[in-house]
């Protein structure tokens, strides 16, 4: 019997090596793709992350410096508040090169009685949060419906007694009127675990002092104005501070070639003063 051969169809070796080369290459290609689509989304997160912190930070500074000097502060000024004793509403460069103080009042409870005329009651010794407002050593200052500030020399139960006065308070207050916390509040750049950090402290003589108000802050700069838009170098003079300040991404890019591998964004703002140059 005859046997018919049929002719078997199939891969040589050097079209499966080529087959093999154009599929490693297409996988290359989509995971150099895809490499760098995760890179750029990472790069694009840490951005967004710094944007959002120096915005939240200088949201929350403009908040606090525009009401410097609130409750009439200057009637307690020179002011002791955590060992330091500040002359101005607004102190530069203290307690360190490239800080600001303010001294504003903050944080509030309501009056309830005037007892006498050098005493006045209030409904608690704490805020809504808990935070104790009052004390005679860095909490020892109180504005009263933010129109005149004393100098608290005793407290019995929820009654504080005021020195600085002579005679009666100068307004009547009438009952649930504003019983205001007199702090100095710093702003600063420094070091938290190798990074900067902008850092907030109200001086009242918590255990935990320098709160972190936004990290990746590594500069802060203040300009204080009068009220023509010149810098001043009397304190009683300023209307308006501009604050500058630049963050950096948590980490570098290695791909950046730019500097130190991060990267950074300036903010600026301008801040009127509200409480400046006011006739008490």
């Amino acid at each position: 019997m005859d046997t018919i051969l049929k002719k078997e169809k199939g891969l040589t070796l050097i079209e499966l090596l080529i087959a093999l080369v154009i599929s490693a290459l297409l996988i290359a290609g989509f995971y150099r793709t895809f490499i760098n689509q995760q890179k750029t989304y990472t790069v694009q997160e840490q951005v967004v992350d710094m944007q959002q912190n120096v915005r939240a930070a200088i949201n929350h500074m403009m908040t606090e410096i525009r009401m410097a000097g609130f409750g009439n502060v200057s009637m307690v000024l020179p002011a002791t508040i955590g060992g330091k004793t500040y002359n101005d509403v607004v102190n530069w460069d203290t307690p360190a090169a490239g800080a600001l103080t303010i001294v504003s009042g903050m944080g509030f409870t309501t009056l309830t009685g005037i007892p006498s005329p050098n005493q006045i009651t209030v409904n608690s010794l704490t805020d809504s949060q808990g935070n104790l407002l009052f004390d005679t050593a860095d909490k020892k200052y109180v504005s009263i419906g933010g129109l005149e500030s004393y100098t608290i020399t005793n407290i019995a139960g929820t009654t504080l007694t005021l020195g600085d006065l002579n005679g009666n308070l100068t307004y009547n207050h009438p009952i649930g009127t504003p019983i205001f916390a007199i702090r100095a509040v710093i702003y600063q750049v420094g070091m938290v675990d190798g990074k900067p950090t902008l850092l907030r402290d109200t001086n009242d003589g918590q255990t935990t002092q320098d709160k972190i108000q936004a990290d990746g802050i590594e500069n802060l700069q203040f300009t204080y104005l009068n009220s023509d838009g010149n810098v001043t170098a009397n304190p009683k003079d300023i209307r308006i501070i501009t604050v500058s300040l630049r963050a950096r991404t948590e980490r570098q890019d290695p791909d950046l070639n730019d500097g130190d591998g991060y990267r950074r964004r300036q903010i600026v703002s301008n801040i009127h003063l509200r409480n400046m140059g006011l006739v008490p």
